[in-house]
């Protein structure tokens, strides 16, 4: 047990420390972490430029030490080589002063009587005996530090050459300095630029993160991230990221605003038949004061009533389905699906004739789409050029083909649409000024549209030579 606790009570390895230290990091704001990101980066550029540049100033110092000493050297061993053992120059104590020198053998039994000047080794000895090559070594020579070369000089003798190295080590001392300020205001300037640089490059972050706030707090999406002026082929990630977010807000207030429309459109279209639905709901709870023909005309009003609301829900709910499911789509036969839409019409509108024209090649042509979808789209196109059509005059179908794409058109021979309704017939519960005495809700072509929309197929009104409206459907096949 007491080995237990002493082994729990150990520290944690610094792996965890370092663990601690990421999720630290990762807790903090994206500015917080940029600025570190940047300064750390900078500033050890900073700190190892001022290093390689310390160390490439004390190796030239060094350098140039070196080549003075092997000259002083090489003069010396000229000027002393037939001198015995011993110090030969010893005035290198002071600083301005040469050189100085002394011959060394390789046995101890042949060193002078004097002492030497400067230190002698069993390496000193096996450069004398020439075991060993020249070398460079730091000594104290009268209490300051110096530099000395030990070379041979001939068979059994080295010379050892050392000058003071004061004016080295000062400007050693002066250059580490001079390059710990110069590392210290980088490291400082690091943490300015860092800090600059997560300002700068996160400020269309923040506008966009203020502003994506801001559309929470207020539900309105009318709000945008301002941009610099456009550059084209120039913009960076950040921009782009925040033209994306505008488009998209622009998306959504397009679309809130459609919803906004479509419910206030339809509260406004449901409260004229729910009002009558009520009021002859509550006549018929008084059905014991109303002779029989009122009744069946209350009867029946609800009846018709109850139909249009159903319908214009029905409406409601195939709009707010903006493509149509993949399991449902399937290889479509547009020859059968008219055909068989323009029979039902001359059925629901018995005093209107329908004509059917189309081109042999249209009989085999098929089409990706839900045929339950097109039979609506059709339905409403026909039902629509129906009830503008004046009694006796025909609605002429066309079913024609070009290369790659299948077009369908339905002309009525009525008023037409004016210049001032072209623009908003395929618009929700738009009804123009002539079209609001006649039944409907408004909602058919809007459908319509939307359904050849969802098909790929481009659906345009225009007028008819002649007078009346023609609708041009294209389909690709």
């Amino acid at each position: 047990m007491t080995a237990s606790r002493r082994h729990r009570s150990q520290p944690e390895p610094p792996r965890n420390g370092r663990r601690r230290h990421a999720r630290w990091l990762r807790r903090r704001p994206l500015r917080t972490r940029l600025t570190l990101t940047a300064s750390l980066a900078v500033a050890a550029v900073a700190v190892g430029l001022c290093a390689a540049a310390f160390l490439v100033i004390r190796h030239q110092l060094l350098h140039q030490l070196d080549l003075h000493l092997t000259q002083s050297a090489r003069l010396a061993a000229q000027q002393y080589r037939h001198e015995p053992p011993g110090v030969v120059q010893g005035q290198c104590r002071f600083l301005a002063a040469p050189a100085c020198a002394q011959l060394v053998p390789a046995q101890p039994a042949d060193d002078p009587s004097q002492p030497y000047l400067l230190p002698v080794t069993d390496t000193t000895r096996d450069v004398a005996s020439g075991s060993h090559g020249p070398y460079y070594s730091e000594v104290r020579l009268a209490g300051h530090s110096a530099r000395m070369l030990t070379t041979p000089l001939d068979e059994g003798r080295a010379i050892q050459v050392a000058v003071r190295a004061d004016t080295v080590d000062r400007g050693v001392r002066q250059a580490a300095v001079l390059l710990t300020v110069m590392g210290g205001a980088g490291v400082v300037l690091a943490g300015v630029l860092g800090s600059w640089v997560s300002r700068t490059g996160l400020a269309p972050v923040s506008r966009l993160t203020a502003t994506a706030e801001r559309i929470a707090s207020t539900r309105d999406a009318r709000h945008r991230i301002e941009l610099p002026p456009e550059r084209p082929g120039r913009d960076d990630e950040i921009t782009r990221l925040a033209a994306s977010f505008n488009t998209m807000l622009d998306e959504l207030e397009k679309s809130v605003t459609a919803q906004r429309r479509l419910v206030a459109d339809a509260s406004h279209e449901l409260r004229t038949p729910l009002t009558a639905l009520r009021t002859n709901a509550e006549l018929l709870t008084r059905a014991s004061r109303l002779n029989d023909v009122q009744r069946d005309r209350a009867a029946t009003a609800i009846a018709r009533q109850l139909r249009e609301v159903t319908l214009l829900v029905n409406d409601l709910i195939e709009l707010a389905r903006d493509e149509e499911p993949d399991p449902l789509i399937e290889d479509v036969r547009p020859a059968d699906v008219v055909a068989h839409a323009v029979d039902a019409a001359r059925d629901h509108w018995p005093a209107v004739p329908f004509t059917l024209s189309a081109d042999p090649e249209v009989r085999t042509a098929t089409v990706a789409g839900v045929p339950a979808r097109l039979s609506r789209l059709l339905s409403s196109l026909l039902d629509n050029a129906a009830k503008f059509s004046p009694p006796g005059r025909p609605v002429e179908v066309t079913l024609t083909t070009a290369p790659g794409v299948l077009e369908l058109t339905i002309r009525d021979h009525g008023p037409g649409i004016s210049d001032e309704d072209l623009p908003y017939v395929f618009d929700r519960f738009y009804r123009a000024r002539t079209a609001r005495a006649l039944p409907g809700s408004g909602l058919g072509l809007a459908m319509a549209r939307q359904i050849a929309h969802a098909h790929d197929a481009e659906l345009t009104a225009e007028h008819a030579s002649g007078g009346g409206a023609l609708f041009r459907l294209r389909v690709p096949c």
